[in-house]
């Protein structure tokens, strides 16, 4: 930037009270759009109207009821429940108007049934499994009077338990995405967002056709890459937190999981270049293998290389040396973290058939299914003792890669198992999956 520049991010830094140039107002839409700043809009007066959207199969009339009145005492406008053709037909709801498909066509169908009743400017798809806090509406559509909003979505957390698979994923469900606001884009921090919860400008889901009814996992993150490829602006927005009901049994949890995983193959192939099992350097990837296949000397020779050449580049940069060694190591500890969740979920067939031949494979395939989690574990000292803690990881990997090569096999297209090598890698937290489903 500029000096002009840099003294402006300064003091918005320092929370000054500021009427931004026409040029200023420019190097903030840039700065949001690389996530560099994150927005926090003021309420809207009058707010925008939305209208919720709720797909329903097989679920508890009670639950609809609760859901419907949460909904109602946050002011939208309507709620319509869209029956995808329950084993039992969902009865009138007080306070909701319910459509009833006549044959079963999958979450993204039912959503796109209810979104083609909707007359007001914003829609809001919610699931069942949801559970909703007295205030929601306020910070996410605060969002939408930037224009270029198209589409926000809450902090999804587990429902809090007491049982293990409760406790588990209070600490790893994939549809948490942490408590840091982020722009929402395919290959950044945050590349996705579940649709569990999402409020969605209306014109700008018609305009790209809505869900695409062919898929019934992955219909969301789809729809979320076909927005911004369309040049909207995404919004993941934490300040709003809801709730979801984890599945309630080990075999229910293992199916959601291997669900999530089938939806990376056909997602890679509708968006090339957009899900890949592993971001990193290309120098990151052969250290950490190098090393762990049983050279480590090589291997750290090969990282020391790296950030070398890095402390070259920024050599400009106050103290260049210093922060190319705090990039570089931690670049190299994401690598190898990435690498490590990329070898059990995506790769797991390739380790299998090493892992009869060689030792070294068998070595470097333990050493992935034990020693992120066991960091993990250590770090964050979670309430499961960390035995069981890094079985159920490594089980919570298998049934994500059992679900990838399903996709796969049943794609025909083996995009999703192809890693990008081209790029220093980004922080996304590693054991949490390329993609997911709210299904």
């Amino acid at each position: 930037m500029t000096a002009a520049g840099s003294a402006f991010v300064d003091r918005i830094a320092a929370d000054d009270d500021i009427t931004p140039t026409r040029a200023e107002h420019s190097l903030i839409d840039r700065l949001v759009d690389s996530g560099l700043m994150h927005p926090t809009p003021s309420p809207m007066n009058p707010p925008l109207a939305v209208t919720v959207v709720i797909p329903a199969f097989d679920v508890e009339q009670s639950t609809l009821i609760d859901l419907v009145d949460a909904c109602r005492r946050a002011g939208v406008h309507e709620v319509i429940v869209v029956d995808d053709a329950s084993p039992t037909t969902i009865l009138a709801i007080p306070g909701a108007t319910t459509i009833r498909h006549d044959i079963n066509r999958g979450p993204g169908a039912a959503r796109t049934t209810g979104a083609a009743q909707v007359n007001t400017p914003l829609i809001a798809f919610i699931d069942t499994d949801v559970v909703l806090p007295e205030v929601w509406t306020d910070a996410l559509v605060a969002h939408f009077a930037d224009e270029r909003v198209a589409l926000v979505a809450p902090r999804v957390a587990a429902v809090a338990g007491t049982t293990v698979l409760q406790r588990y994923e209070a600490l790893h469900s994939p549809l948490d995405l942490g408590i840091e606001p982020a722009r929402v884009s395919a290959g950044t921090r945050i590349s996705y967002v579940p649709s569990a919860m999402i409020i969605v400008r209306a014109d700008a889901l018609r305009a790209i056709g809505g869900f695409e009814p062919s898929m019934r996992v992955g219909e969301d993150v789809d729809l979320v890459w076909r927005l911004a490829e369309a040049g909207h602006r995404l919004r993941y927005e934490p300040a709003t937190t809801v709730h979801h009901r984890s599945r309630p049994t080990w075999a229910g949890w293992a199916r959601q999981r291997m669900g999530y995983g089938s939806s990376a193959a056909p997602l890679a192939r509708r968006h090339p270049g957009a899900l890949v099992p592993v971001r990193v350097s290309g120098w990151s990837a052969a250290a950490w293998s190098v090393a762990v296949l049983g050279w480590p000397i090589a291997g750290a020779t090969i990282a020391a290389g790296t950030t070398v050449a890095l402390a070259s580049k920024l050599r400009p940069v106050p103290d260049g040396p210093k922060q190319a060694l705090r990039l570089a190591g931690l670049g190299n500890l994401f690598a190898g973290r990435a690498l490590a969740n990329a070898l059990l979920r995506a790769w797991w067939p390739l380790a299998l058939i090493g892992s009869i031949g060689s030792r070294r494979v068998r070595r470097a395939v333990a050493i992935a299914a034990i020693a992120p989690p066991l960091v993990d574990w250590i770090r964050n000292q979670p309430p499961i003792d960390p035995v069981r803690y890094v079985a159920i990881r490594f089980a919570d990997d298998l049934a994500y890669g059992v679900g990838v090569a399903r996709g796969v096999i049943t794609e025909r297209s083996v995009s999703a198992l192809i890693p990008d090598f081209s790029s220093w890698p980004n922080r996304q937290r590693p054991d949490r999956p390329a993609s997911a489903s709210a299904g």
